[in-house]
C-alpha cells in the first residue's frame, strides 16, 4: 500500500505524547463555557420530555445517515426507514436493498445496542468497542474487514482521492498499550468532562484501532461518553452533522495534534462543534416536540378515539411503516387501526408510498415528521 500512496506529507502518530501534560485553558475557556451552556440547554430539554425516545429516535437515524455518509456510505433517511419497516428484526436478511442502506441501519443498531448496554450498567471499555465494531461491520463491505478484531497491519488515513497519506496511526504493536492509556486517561484525568471528550475522540482516531469503521465508531463514542460521564441525561447527542460540514478542518485539526502537539486548537474546534450541534439539535428536537403537540390535537379531532395517542406515538416512532405492522403492533384493535389508516390517508397526514399488492401490505410515510428530519 505504501508503494502506491504518497507519504510526502504524512503525519505520524504522536508517540509518548498522550495524554497532554499541560493544557492552556486560557485558549479554551470561551469555547468551553459556550459549549457547556449550549449542552446544558439541550439537556434541559431532554429532562423535560416525557418520552425522549419517541422524539429523538429521528436524530439517531440522522446521525446514522450522516456519519456513514462521511465514510462514503451513501443512503437516505427514507431508504433506511423503509428497510426497517420491512425488516425490523434482521435488516441483513433484506432483499432488494442496497448494502449501503443496510450498513447505515447497522450503525443505528450498534449505537442503540451500546446505549442499552450502558443503561444496563456496563462500562464503556475496550471490550465494548470491539462488540460495537463487530455489530457495525457484520454485513456488507465491512464484513470482509475483520469485524470486532483490532488491526494487525499498519493502516493509514488518506485524502479523498486515496492518493496521499495524511496520517499514519499508531502501529499495531503499540495499539493495546495505546488503548489502555486511553481508557486510563478517561478514568483518571481531572480535565473537565467536555475537554476529556474532545481528547478521547482525537486520541481514538489517532489510534485508528480497526481495519475499517474507525470514524463511525469514534463519533459514536462521543455520544456514549457524554452520556456515561453525566453531561447529558439521555443518550441523544449527535455531532456528525457539524463534522461533515467541516470535514477538511476536522481532519486538519486532528493532524495538528500529532504534527505540532496542538491539543488546544483541536479542543477549541471540538468544543465549538459541541456548541453549534447542541443548538442545532435543540432546534430540531423542539420542532419535533411542537409537531407532536400539534398532531396530538389533530389526531384526537380526526380519529375521535381513546386510541388516538397510540396511533400518534406509533407513527412518530415508525414514520415509515407497513399497514399490517401498524394494525398488529400499535396496541390498537385491528378494525380500529384499519379505520385510522384510511382517515389519515384521506386527510393527507400519511402518504401512500406503495399500494397494497396481493399479500403485500401498503407502505406509508408520516410526512409531517419526515419533512423535519430528512438529510
Amino acid at each position: 500500500m505504501s508503494q502506491e500512496l504518497n507519504l510526502e506529507n504524512a503525519v505520524d502518530y504522536h508517540y509518548d505524547q498522550f495524554p497532554p501534560k499541560n493544557l492552556d485553558y486560557g485558549k479554551l475557556m470561551n469555547e468551553l463555557l459556550n459549549a457547556t451552556d449550549a449542552l446544558a440547554r439541550y439537556d434541559q430539554m431532554l429532562k423535560n420530555m416525557h418520552n425522549s425516545e419517541i422524539f429523538l429516535a429521528p436524530l439517531r437515524n440522522q446521525e446514522a445517515v450522516i456519519s456513514s455518509r462521511m465514510e462514503g456510505t451513501i443512503s437516505t433517511m427514507d431508504e433506511i426507514l423503509k428497510l426497517e419497516a420491512d425488516n425490523p428484526d434482521d435488516p441483513t436478511l433484506a432483499q432488494n436493498f442496497r448494502s449501503e442502506a443496510i450498513e447505515t441501519i447497522l450503525y443505528q443498531r450498534a449505537l442503540l445496542n451500546a446505549q442499552n448496554a450502558l443503561n444496563d450498567g456496563y462500562e464503556l471499555s475496550i471490550s465494548m468497542i470491539r462488540t460495537i465494531h463487530q455489530q457495525l461491520l457484520s454485513f456488507g463491505r465491512g464484513a470482509s474487514k475483520s469485524p470486532g478484531e483490532f488491526k494487525s497491519e499498519q493502516n493509514y488515513i488518506a485524502d479523498k482521492l486515496k492518493k496521499n497519506i495524511l496520517f499514519i496511526p499508531i502501529s499495531p504493536e503499540k495499539l493495546q498499550e495505546g488503548l489502555e492509556n486511553l481508557f486510563d486517561y478517561t478514568a483518571r484525568s481531572s480535565h473537565p468532562s467536555l475537554v476529556k471528550t474532545a481528547i478521547m475522540h482525537v486520541e481514538f482516531e489517532a489510534l485508528h484501532p480497526f481495519k475499517d469503521g474507525n470514524g463511525r465508531i469514534g463519533r459514536m463514542l462521543i455520544t456514549l461518553w457524554l452520556w456515561s460521564s453525566g453531561l447529558i441525561s439521555a443518550p441523544h447527542f449527535y455531532i456528525s452533522g457539524f463534522m461533515e460540514e467541516h470535514k477538511d478542518e476536522y481532519v486538519d485539526k486532528m493532524r495538528k495534534v500529532s504534527e505540532e502537539g496542538d491539543w488546544e486548537e483541536w479542543c477549541s474546534f471540538f468544543l465549538s462543534a459541541v456548541e453549534q450541534q447542541a443548538i442545532r439539535n435543540l432546534e430540531t428536537a423542539e420542532k419535533i416536540r411542537a409537531l407532536y403537540e400539534d398532531m396530538k390535537n389533530t389526531f384526537a379531532d380526526l380519529l375521535s378515539s381513546k386510541y388516538s395517542v397510540n396511533a400518534l406515538d406509533y407513527v412518530f416512532t415508525n414514520p415509515v411503516f407497513r399497514n399490517n405492522r401498524f394494525t398488529s403492533n400499535s396496541g390498537i384493535p385491528s378494525p380500529t387501526a384499519a379505520r385510522f389508516t384510511r382517515l389519515l390517508v384521506d386527510n393527507g397526514l400519511i402518504r401512500t408510498i406503495e399500494e397494497s399488492a396481493g399479500r403485500r401490505p401498503a407502505l406509508y410515510s408520516f410526512e409531517p415528521l419526515m419533512e423535519l428530519v430528512r438529510v
